[in-house]
């Protein structure tokens, strides 16, 4: 970010964006320096003899008084020209600055998200690379358009120093749903969602008994089969991907993990493993894995992950790799959201570190040579790869692909 290192959200790219693109907006004033010259240079050489004859004048003194009004009207088109030229390119510097479409001064925004919208300036002054002197909100753009400016507004309207309202359990959820995060409300006191349990069960018995209403069933509830008893050729077992690694999975990260179950079957074998989780059918799945003694992250597959560069062993993901486009670039399995989610994937994975690729269902044939190519182009190394397939309940209906896949990370440079 320019000789003063801040990085805040994506604020580096964009910063570097904007250097980047500070000579297209010295050729783009160039270039309306010189078409209001040339107007101008039109206006006040052009004869009256012309002006007379394009008008048929009949006397000398309405010639000129015709060509003083033509003259004025040329002048009055440079000027339209100028104004429309400076409004271009300030409309360009806030796109390249980061403001967009949200107005912090419009009216109908809560005090508290104006406050958080708000122009900072930089703690150590001008960024001498980029020319930048304030920092932006860093509130995705997505959260200008609507509806998500609209539940941005409920979300943000309340009392500081209170607790927050009684409003929608999932409304931070429907934010992150469309794209908008992170989320900026900070400054209310939150309220439990369910009754704090007077006492909870001791580590590792609250794996498997969390003493916390079950959430739902399967892959959403406690399942102690997964991972450990193979339904199909499609399932790794955890003690087989383990041993491939030789002591090496210390700490991982499980995406779209739902109630946490590899994270507990790793952590009976003193693996750390990070879960992120949304909300799943109106079911508190955050507050359940916590429960069992478990880190959960309220996290979109969608965002960058706020984690720094190859801290992880493992990063393993069941059921989320579909999501990481949706719905900030609109259709999931696009090719620039399964990249954008895997390039994040690589980014926190530690050079020699495994991504497991757990029973990721494929569209068809095209999305797992899309797949395919994406893992072959950052030149993971196969260590398990198995393409099955799975036959519907109803035979008329196609069978569907499945991948599972066990990756090492190269080590690059």
């Amino acid at each position: 970010m320019g000789s003063v290192s801040l990085k805040i959200g994506d604020g580096t790219a964009r910063f570097r964006r904007a250097t980047l693109c500070s000579s297209a907006l010295h050729l783009i004033m160039l270039a309306s320096v010189l078409t209001t010259n040339l107007f101008a240079l039109y206006a006040f050489t052009s004869s009256p003899s012309s002006f007379s004859s394009r008008h048929s004048l009949d006397s000398g003194a309405t010639a000129d008084s015709r060509n003083i009004s033509l003259i004025s009207e040329h002048v009055a088109i440079i000027v339209r020209e100028i104004e429309s030229s400076q409004r271009r390119l300030h409309q360009i510097e806030r796109e390249l600055a980061g403001y967009d479409t949200f107005d912090p001064a419009k009216p109908s925004l809560p005090p508290d998200l104006k406050l958080f919208l708000a122009r900072h300036p930089l703690p150590l002054g001008r960024d001498t690379r980029s020319g930048i002197t304030e920092m932006v909100a860093s509130v995705g753009h997505s959260c200008a358009r609507s509806p998500a400016a609209d539940l941005l507004t409920r979300y943000m309207s309340y009392k500081p120093a209170v607790p927050c309202p009684l409003d929608d359990p999932f409304l931070s959820q429907k934010l992150i749903a469309k794209a908008c995060e992170p989320l900026p409300r900070r400054r209310c006191l939150s309220r439990p969602t369910v009754p704090v349990a007077a006492s909870r069960l001791p580590f590792p018995q609250s794996l498997w008994s969390p003493g916390a209403k079950n959430p739902g069933a399967g892959v959403y509830g406690i399942d102690k089969q997964l991972w450990i008893k193979p339904g199909g050729k499609n399932d790794f077992l955890i003690d087989d991907v383990l041993a491939l690694a030789r002591g090496g999975i210390r700490i991982g990260f499980d995406i779209g993990g739902g109630a946490g179950n590899f994270a507990a079957r790793m952590a009976e074998r003193n693996v750390t493993i990070v879960t992120s989780t949304l909300e799943v059918g109106g079911k508190q799945m955050n507050e359940f894995i916590a429960a069992r003694g478990l880190f959960p992250l309220f996290l979109s597959p969608a965002q960058r992950f706020p984690f720094y560069d190859s801290v992880f062993d493992l990063v393993h993901t069941m059921n989320a790799f579909d999501e990481g486009g949706a719905p900030a670039l609109g259709q999931a399995s696009r090719t620039e959201a399964l990249e954008f989610l895997m390039f994040d994937i690589d980014r926190v994975l530690r050079p020699g570190g495994f991504f497991w690729l757990d029973n990721y269902l494929c569209a068809g044939d095209e999305q797992k040579r899309l797949v395919t190519r994406l893992m072959e182009r950052l030149g993971y190394k196969k260590l398990k790869w198995v393409v099955g397939e799975k036959a519907e309940k109803s035979s008329s209906e196609k069978a569907q692909v499945y991948i599972s896949a066990v990756l090492e990370k190269p080590v690059r440079g």
